[in-house]
């Protein structure tokens, strides 16, 4: 007869415990990691706040007629006037506001598109390519990014006088042609979503240098080639300085520079303000377009080259 004492079990029976009890903090988050959280996203919610107050503003504004937009504080609604400000924006002097925005989209568009595609090309060829001097050819190009634009517009208009381009279009689109930072970006990306295998196997296949760029490298290169595209078309479309210098036809006036001669006159002609700022509110829209149909691609080309 087998006897069992306290604190013993029978064999093949597990000891009898009571309810296990959690250890302290477990599946808790710590107090501080809940504190850290909320101050980061309460920056981000007064970050984001700064940053639509002004575009809130504006939206609003283009909504009231003459009378409310003195009448009123800025953001107390009035009296829905926003289609009869955008028609008399349209329609104002021959439509001359239409013809400067399609010359911002001019500028924008094709100087960017035409800007990258010389980017891309020139950081895949500073990456895949070894030639005498490289290392010190691209540090002259990196040497272009930190010097400002408004720093070179001068030269850039006395290069231009001499051409005979002022007062032109190729007066804003060959400087938009010269990207240094695109180049830099480009060879990054190109460094890290071009590998060099797959080149030498085209090559080995009989594709000459060309048209393993088209068909290889610039298909991988899309992406880095978007977000290029992205920050060219944003400072293109934000060039006011160099217009202001090129340009003294009120026809080739890109969308900035027009707004800002209609509200140099808003002294003497009050009228000009709803003029002003339901362009400004147009003028914006392009951007923001670019920004949402196009983020995928400069999320991806920011980190371009972070991981390898």
């Amino acid at each position: 007869m087998t006897t069992l004492t306290h604190g013993t079990s029978a064999p093949g029976r597990e000891p009898a415990t009571g309810p296990r009890s959690r250890p302290a903090g477990r599946g808790r988050a710590p107090a501080s990691a809940l504190l850290a959280k909320g101050v980061v996203n309460g920056l981000l919610v007064l970050a984001a706040c700064y940053t639509l107050l002004p575009v809130s503003w504006l939206l609003i504004a283009a909504t009231k007629n003459h009378r409310d937009l003195f009448a009123t504080s800025g953001f107390a609604l009035g009296d829905l006037n926003l289609w009869a400000n955008l028609r008399h924006l349209f329609t104002f002097d021959d439509g001359i506001y239409l013809r400067w925005f399609g010359n911002s989209m001019l500028y924008s568009v094709v100087g960017s598109a035409v800007s990258s595609l010389i980017c891309v090309a020139t950081g895949y060829a500073f990456d895949k390519y070894d030639f005498k001097g490289k290392e010190r050819l691209f540090g002259l190009v990196l040497g272009g990014v930190l010097v400002p634009s408004t720093v070179i517009q001068l030269p850039m208009y006395l290069l231009a006088t001499e051409a005979g381009i002022v007062n032109t279009y190729w007066a804003l689109l060959l400087p938009a042609l010269v990207n240094p930072f695109g180049v830099y970006l480009a060879r990054v990306f190109s460094e890290g979503h071009v590998p060099g295998e797959v080149l030498e196997a085209a090559r080995i296949d009989g594709a000459g240098e060309l048209r393993t760029f088209t068909r290889i490298g610039l298909p991988l290169l899309a992406p880095g080639f978007m977000t290029i595209f992205l920050f060219s078309f944003t400072a293109s479309w934000n060039n006011f300085f160099g217009a202001l210098v090129m340009l003294n036809d009120d026809h080739l006036y890109p969308v900035n520079l027009g707004l800002f001669m209609w509200n140099s006159v808003t002294q003497q002609q009050p009228e000009y303000y709803a003029l002003v700022i339901t362009g400004s509110l147009v003028a914006v829209l392009p951007l923001i377009a670019a920004f949402v149909c196009l983020q995928r691609f400069w999320r991806s080309g920011l980190t371009a080259g972070a991981v390898k």
